[in-house]
């Protein structure tokens, strides 16, 4: 028989299973492999998710279950949609009872359904919607669209919102997912929309693909100006090239470019951007300002010109769902939304480090982390290196490789150890403020790049501010200019082209003491500061920039030894990309 669930209509005959490995057929029909097993189920907030126009603010039940009817290069998400094994014991199973009783329990607003897509999970996921539905909340997702109308038509009644990943208009893109077309999830957008459920659409923003971006927006144009377009600016981890990735001020070009077709657009994955703002589509009023809030994710900050769902300054009525929250809900840490795939992914950057090439073993340890609410701790140990060289062995005792541990260790220690003995006696220690993306943009102080700062002999000026936010949170003009850095750093996860750098400070009018020096980093290299073992590169890195009349590190030859040592290949800049787990784009992991 065909499949029903998803567009890729496999067909299964008695007792097979369909491409995806989450439905089978038995006795006729198509049954659910892993009903109501989740690896998530933890709050969230509407931003977070992100759900930018519906409920604002508000505070959400989050579901996620492993599994995906997509295979994609380059996702965000891959470690949930790819490597979580079925039977993992982190996973657990709660009835739609468990789950409803849950989410009331937390005062929850509604339950969303996020990460994977719920077409892994799809009569789990209708369950939770009708026993949600009586129970007086709200239900949402976020999905790849490639439902069939059958499964549209038996979710509509019990779905408010949804958040449609939409890869491009074009049958290849979608076939490169193990897809066949781009034309049902279109179709289901406008079925969406004509049946009254909240509908936003997010698309990701490639070097190369600005054309088929606008021709998205001009099609939504076609259905409602006001539909949300979320511009998700490429982060190539996975397999992806860096060569794929827009800059910041690329995609907030762009973003310009689709303001002129439709009334609400918004640009992710880019810290420190006013492109995340909801201003009135009518007379340009500042309405929702929001902030960057990790990987996929915003944070709305402070209410402005609005008022019983119109605009204080011209009265136009803005298409916002539902009243904003009046209570501020925080996730903590790695907790809520993709940042969690970042938490494993560090987790993998370490084991990788420490000579494991299966993926077996890796899902050892995330099994253990996840089983016992260690995310919350990780985030917290990775910040200084005594605690994540205890992290290192704890991992290494589960896998058996106590003894690379010690190598990664004493080596790690070796550089700290020679960084800090020639720093004996220095007593001009350069104020140094670390941002991400763009210049406002700071990270929390607590953040192991501050820490970094310290220990190359710096005084990091990120500790003096108080941010709650994740990785940080943008402060004001006034505040920089107070601070007056004589050096600055930019994160080599989500970093700025130093020309782009120096002319938005031109244009924000920042003429601290770091700009007219022209002491503004970049690291050399991705991800070189902080998500894996590779951050004792950055270190070296930054007591050059710090210090260069004490040390001259030469970076490509310290990252050629440690590549040699610890990841047994051969380094090779062009074969980076955003990764913490993999050292190149190039490596895999052995299935066993």
């Amino acid at each position: 028989m065909v499949c029903f669930i998803c567009e890729r209509r496999c067909h299964m005959e008695e007792g097979s299973i369909g491409e995806c490995h989450r439905y089978e057929c038995r006795e006729g029909a198509i049954h659910e492999r892993f009903s109501n097993t989740y690896l998530v189920t933890a709050p969230i907030s509407a931003e977070t998710m992100p759900v930018l126009h519906f409920h604002p603010r508000a505070k959400f039940l989050q579901i996620s279950t492993t599994g995906c009817n997509f295979d994609c290069d380059g996702c965000i998400s891959t470690v949930v949609a790819k490597e979580m094994d079925t039977d993992s014991k982190a996973l657990h199973v709660l009835s739609p009872e468990q789950i409803v009783q849950k989410a009331q329990s937390l005062n929850c607003t509604g339950i969303a359904f996020l990460m994977n897509d719920p077409l892994a999970s799809f009569f789990t996921f209708l369950e939770v919607c009708k026993l949600a539905k009586q129970a007086g909340l709200v239900t949402g997702c976020s999905s790849n669209g490639y439902f069939t109308l059958k499964t549209l038509d038996m979710l509509i009644p019990y779905l408010d919102f949804i958040n449609i990943g939409l890869k491009g208009l074009s049958n290849a893109i979608y076939r490169s997912c193990h897809a066949n077309s781009y034309k049902p999830v279109l179709r289901n957008i406008e079925y969406l929309v004509h049946k009254g459920v909240h509908v936003e659409v997010a698309c990701i923003h490639k070097k190369g693909n600005e054309s088929e971006v606008v021709a998205i927006a001009e099609h939504l144009a076609t259905l409602s100006k006001s539909i949300p377009l979320q511009l998700m600016r490429f982060i190539p981890i996975d397999d992806a090239a860096l060569e794929d990735e827009p800059s910041i001020q690329e995609s907030e070009m762009l973003y310009q470019t689709l303001k002129s077709r439709l009334d609400y657009v918004y640009v992710f994955n880019s810290p420190g951007s006013t492109c995340l703002h909801t201003y009135c589509p009518s007379c340009g009023a500042l309405i929702f300002e929001r902030d960057f809030y990790g990987p996929m994710g915003s944070k709305l900050r402070r209410i402005h010109h609005f008022k019983d769902g119109r605009c204080t300054k011209c009265a136009h009525t803005l298409a916002i769902t539902g009243a904003p929250s009046q209570n501020v809900f925080d996730e903590e840490g790695f907790e809520g939304g993709y940042p969690m795939t970042r938490a494993l992914e560090i987790v993998e950057g370490t084991l990788v480090a420490l000579g494991v090439d299966n993926q077996h073993d890796v899902t050892r340890c995330w099994e253990e982390l996840l089983a016992d609410n260690g995310l919350k701790k990780l985030h917290v140990d990775i910040q200084n290196f005594d605690d994540y060289a205890a992290t290192i062995l704890f991992l290494a005792r589960i896998v058996g490789k106590e003894e690379n541990a010690d190598a990664l260790i004493a080596y790690m220690r070796n550089k700290i150890d020679t960084i800090v003995d020639a720093l004996k006696g220095v007593t001009q220690c350069p104020r140094v403020y670390y941002v991400m993306g763009k210049p406002l943009f700071a990270l929390e102080d607590t953040r192991l790049e501050n820490q970094l700062v310290e220990l190359a002999g710096g005084m990091s000026l990120n500790k003096t501010l108080v941010l709650d936010g994740r990785p940080g949170r943008k402060i004001t003009r006034e505040e920089l200019l107070k601070l007056n850095p004589d050096v600055i750093f930019i994160s080599s996860f989500l970093d700025s082209p130093l020309e782009a750098f120096y002319d938005a400070c031109r244009e924000e009018q920042i003429d601290v003491e770091a700009i007219k020096q022209h002491r503004v980093y970049t690291h050399p290299y991705p991800c070189f500061d902080f998500g894996s073992p590779r951050w004792i590169l950055g270190l070296m890195y930054i007591a050059d920039m710090l210090h260069p009349e004490i040390f001259h590190f030469d970076i490509h030859h310290e990252a050629t030894l440690f590549y040699k040592q610890f990841y047994g290949q051969t380094f090779e800049a062009s074969m980076l990309n955003r990764s913490f787990a993999k050292p190149s784009r190039v490596h895999r992991l052995n299935r066993l």
